[in-house]
């Protein structure tokens, strides 16, 4: 159904600059534990556009879904690409700016000018093999997806038939990594210590440009021996999707699928997760996912919840007005798929009982034509993981109410830091490993021939360390 959404209304500003605003800070110790109240205030005071300061450099942050809209579809009116930012073409963008190692890897998320066309056209062929679920690639994924949930479910009960455990670390963060190991043919652990890395950058704590500068030297090197010898994974089929890709900007482009598949996936498990056990007014999650509906059920959740809250940023190609405000050529614009879900707007044509808008109206994927290439890959390890626990749990509570777990928040993701529960396990551990698939690589505590020398290294890996400890420990 077509949305017509009503005029903003409030005074329009006489062209300020955006520096003159004294923007507020977004990030602070409201955003984190109540970003929507931020959002709601920034809306009374500005309107569906606010001015900004992100740790120290300001910005606009698109808070209305009709605005949302027109910027994520408009590629030309607001491009992507650093080359259009101003501020940081005339040096004001300190360089130690704590985001700067995210968006200064020009990947395809990022990317904007003529070459984008042909990397993204080259981004659909080479995912296709394994979105569609009609082709070999896919349906080994869809395997490996579950073998792995298998196993780490398997390792949380080693306690047990019942039990309390984290979620999020033990289940909803290292599937997904697991998941892009495959997808990246990684060999041995080398996957674990990356992964690790990527979340570290996200997180854009202190620690993430030296581990920005390790997982890039790790990609090069496996971006190196895939140009070398290409196999039956991702980085194989891009090269062959764009041949003109060297081994560095192969490697930009790992880096950016690996964070698509390890926080984003992971957070949208944990917050499905949380939907379904902790229920809803009308009992239609519950309902939905027992009749199978885990897509649906997850198109609910990233309308409430979507884990990508604040996409990378774009730029004016002109002075254009948006909102109440004129966005001068070259500032920088973020839009909040979050605050745009809690628009009023849009959020009274998607409260339940409603069916003016259908869920899969969200933005958590973006829109447009620069919508994100992996968003099936995701959805499909993500609704993968979410059903086969279900499968093999046969109950799930949280052990805290579900307005006291604790969140996290970097200026992009948004997602549970923990997710401690109580369960009960189907059906008793036992010590046998599930079945070796081709081309799946188990977890490290699976013996196996074929393992070799490797099995050492694996269960040194930075993930297998970390898992078994939270077990040692109780989690």
């Amino acid at each position: 159904m077509e949305i017509h959404l009503a005029d903003e209304g409030g005074a329009v500003s006489d062209r300020p600059r955006l520096e003159a605003l004294a923007p507020e800070p977004l990030l602070t110790r409201d955003y984190e534990t109540r970003p929507a109240l931020v959002y709601e205030r920034l809306r009374d005071r500005h309107g569906p556009v606010a001015p900004v300061d992100l740790l120290g450099v300001p910005a606009w942050l698109v808070l209305g879904y009709r605005e949302s809209l027109q910027v994520l579809q408009d590629d030309a009116g607001w491009p992507k690409g650093l080359e259009n930012w101003r501020a940081r073409s005339e040096g004001r963008v300190p360089a130690d700016w704590p985001l700067g190692p995210s968006l200064e890897v020009n990947h395809v998320l990022i990317q904007g000018g003529p070459g984008y066309p042909a990397l993204r056209t080259a981004w659909d062929t080479a995912l296709r093999p394994f979105q569609d679920p009609r082709n070999p690639q896919a349906k080994r994924l869809k395997a490996a997806v579950t073998g792995y949930a298998d196993e780490l479910i398997t390792l949380l009960g080693q306690g047990g038939v019942t039990g309390a455990a984290d979620l999020s670390a033990q289940f909803s963060r290292p599937l997904p990594l697991m998941a892009a190991s495959h997808l990246l043919g990684f060999p041995g652990s080398q996957g674990d210590d990356a992964l690790m890395d990527m979340w570290r950058v996200l997180d854009a704590g202190p620690d993430a440009e030296p581990a920005l500068d390790r997982l890039l030297h790790t990609l090069k090197e496996l971006a190196a021996s895939k140009i070398a010898q290409p196999a039956d994974d991702f980085p194989s089929h891009l090269v062959a999707a764009h041949p003109d890709l060297s081994v560095d900007e192969l490697a930009r482009e790992l880096f950016m699928l690996l964070g698509m598949t390890s926080d984003h996936v992971g957070i949208l498990i944990s917050n499905t997760v949380v939907e379904v056990i902790s229920g809803d007014a009308d009992g239609g999650v519950r309902t939905a996912l027992s009749a199978g509906m885990v897509r649906e059920t997850m198109n609910r959740v990233v309308m409430r919840k979507p884990p990508l809250v604040n996409f990378v940023p774009r730029f004016a190609a002109e002075d254009t007005r948006l909102g109440r405000y004129t966005i001068h050529a070259g500032d920088p614009v973020w839009v909040s798929s979050a605050a745009a879900h809690a628009d009023p707007l849009f959020a009274d044509r998607t409260a339940p009982g409603t069916s003016t808008i259908s869920s899969r109206a969200h933005l958590s994927w973006g829109a447009g034509r620069r919508q994100c290439p992996a968003r099936e890959l995701a959805s499909t390890i993500a609704a993968a993981g979410v059903g086969r626990l279900f499968e093999r749990f046969s109950h799930l509570e949280l052990a805290l109410p579900v307005d006291q777990l604790p969140w996290r928040s970097s200026p992009f993701m948004r997602g549970l830091r923990s997710l401690p529960v109580r369960y009960e396990l189907s059906a008793p551990v036992t010590s046998s490993p599930p079945p070796r698939m081709a081309g799946v690589s188990l977890a490290p505590n699976t013996p196996d021939a074929s393992d070799g020398p490797d099995l050492s290294a694996k269960r040194r890996s930075s993930l297998w360390r970390y898992l078994t400890g939270l077990i040692r420990s109780g989690g």
